[in-house]
């Protein structure tokens, strides 16, 4: 799963570097998972879960975890496999990208090519 979300996060940067888009650094996150739905739909979502072998009372406590910590409560309905999925996969993203240091650096710049081949180098 985690191989996954490496590729998603690489493929999207790639995507960003070749259309040269401007963005910040520190808005690159929410522009990989939160621009598009990572899975679409409740099936979706399921066949998500059980292919990468993952306990969903898991999930479920992750999210709530993170959600209490930055929101100060549960903001996810968690009922719907669609949402906890999308969730958890933006709170993996996020953990990904951080391991950047790359990208930790320039967190408050607008993002270069150069910059997004660093970050892709970063995480490969």
């Amino acid at each position: 799963m985690i191989e996954e979300l490496y590729q998603h996060i690489t493929d999207r940067l790639t995507e960003m570097k070749d259309s040269e888009q401007e963005i910040y650094a520190c808005d690159l996150h929410h522009y990989i998972f939160n621009e598009e739905m990572y899975i679409i739909g409740h099936y979706n979502a399921r066949k998500w879960i059980k292919k990468h072998d993952l306990d969903v009372f898991d999930l479920i406590h992750d999210v709530q975890e993170y959600e209490k910590e930055h929101f100060g409560e549960l903001t996810t309905d968690i009922s719907s496999p669609e949402k906890l999925v999308n969730m958890y996969v933006y709170i993996e993203g996020e953990e990904i990208l951080n391991e950047s240091d790359y990208y930790s650096d320039i967190w408050d710049k607008e993002c270069t090519k150069e910059d997004y081949e660093q970050i892709i180098k970063d995480l490969s």
